[in-house]
């Protein structure tokens, strides 16, 4: 996984949310959002401090149980109520998830918060004060809504102006459902609502008045009746797609060669590993190949790194061209590739590598007022019904793509037992 880039710090200070990173129990970055909610009046105040400083005593205990096992199975924890302490001893009221995360190439901790010390404040005030909850209901940026059991809109609050683009009474008397761009977004939501009768940040997807499609979150519950009969969902949903765009674009650089936008090693052996599973459990055939480019570090030693560059880029331009959309690709490390091809055998493989080889032999390269081409060799296998991992293929590859070398390169070697 990349580390952090200017772009992270760019896309972090303009999320409308506190986000911090911390490494090793310590803060090493936090952005405007997350300044303001510990009330810090510069960065320099927070970074190096432990993240349970600010921490109000009595919900520590919980907060680093949730974090010990974050560490330990790496599943991100669901957003959860946490009561802070600012800088200047203030309680303030937060809404955190956790993930794990790559920062300047070392594993940390990020954390999103929403800051809640007003709505925490507001429901408080609520409990003896009706015309309160009507204030509230006006000014929430969230949408609140309530529908029957047909899925009909009942009520719907003002934030759907800003959320959707529609005044309420827009909504009111329509489907919820006419918002789902897919279906599929809202069948699963019904089904987790019949399931546990409430959701809490249940994703989906809705389509604006300007046709814009937007992710949402959602939180709700079922309604029943005085004899116990389903009688609607009430709940509320907010705007989370700068949220997911920001996810989206973490999970890109985690998955994808930042050169060439293939997947990258980690990436590739993931889904190469799902590729066998599948074959393994529906008695199918995969063909790897290993590809690697010949005498690659001379390139690199005569004509530059940035040549070098360019040629890899090359060389996945033209190999993209024999490939199908159904084959895996991905870099492996420096100058070798490799290549999953499914439902196919030995013969047809071949000819596919032959004319990636082809390509690249007839691919002119021009450094320092110098032409050259670039060959590749190729080391190939099948799997067999014993395979139960990847790397076993690998392996065999590897010594597929070992004798193509020691044979002259520029040619394909198949493993043979």
């Amino acid at each position: 996984m990349p580390g952090k880039n200017d772009g992270d710090v760019d896309a972090f200070s303009q999320l409308p949310v506190g986000l911090a990173i911390a490494v090793d129990g310590l803060l090493a970055h936090v952005n405007p959002i997350a300044q303001q909610i510990l009330e810090a009046e510069k960065p320099d105040d927070l970074l190096g401090r432990s993240l349970f400083d600010f921490v109000e005593p009595a919900d520590l205990a919980q907060t680093q149980s949730r974090l010990r096992r974050l560490a330990v199975d790496g599943t991100p924890n669901p957003p959860t109520e946490i009561r802070l302490l600012s800088l200047r001893g203030n309680l303030r009221v937060v809404v955190a998830s956790s993930r794990m995360y790559i920062f300047q190439g070392t594993p940390a901790l990020m954390i999103a918060a929403h800051d809640m010390t007003r709505m925490h404040q507001i429901h408080e005030q609520l409990r003896d004060n009706e015309q309160s909850l009507r204030q509230v209901f006006e000014s929430m940026q969230d949408v609140y809504y309530r529908t029957d059991a047909q899925g009909v809109v009942q009520m719907v609050g003002p934030g759907v102006r800003r959320v959707l683009g529609y005044e309420p009474h827009e909504i009111i008397g329509r489907k919820a459902e006419d918002y789902y761009p897919h279906p599929v977004d809202r069948d699963a939501f019904k089904q987790a609502i019949r399931d546990h009768g409430e959701v809490s940040d249940f994703p989906g997807q809705m389509v604006r008045s300007d046709g814009q499609v937007i992710d949402i979150s959602i939180s709700s519950h079922a309604l029943f009746d005085e004899n116990g009969n389903f009688a609607g969902v009430e709940g509320i949903y907010r705007d989370v797609t700068e949220r997911k765009m920001l996810e989206r674009e973490l999970l890109r650089l985690a998955t994808t060669d930042p050169l060439t936008g293939i997947a990258n090693r980690r990436a590739f052996l993931e889904r190469a590993s799902e590729h066998l599973k599948h074959c393994r459990r529906y008695g199918s055939h995969l063909v790897l190949i290993i590809l690697d480019l010949d005498h690659f570090k001379a390139i690199n030693d005569r004509y530059g790194h940035v040549a070098g560059d360019r040629v890899l880029v090359r060389f996945v331009d033209e190999a993209k061209q024999e490939l199908r959309e159904t084959d895996l690709f991905g870099r492996l490390g420096g100058e070798e590739f490799c290549v999953i091809l499914e439902q196919t055998t030995i013969e047809p493989a071949l000819k596919t590598i032959e004319r990636i080889q082809q390509r690249m032999r007839t691919t002119n390269f021009e450094d320092n007022g110098e032409r050259y081409t670039v060959t590749v060799s190729a080391g190939g296998t099948e799997n067999l019904p014993e395979d139960a991992n990847i790397e076993r293929l690998l392996e065999r590859a590897d010594k597929a793509l070992y004798q193509a070398k020691n044979d002259g390169r520029d040619r394909t070697a198949w493993y043979q037992e």
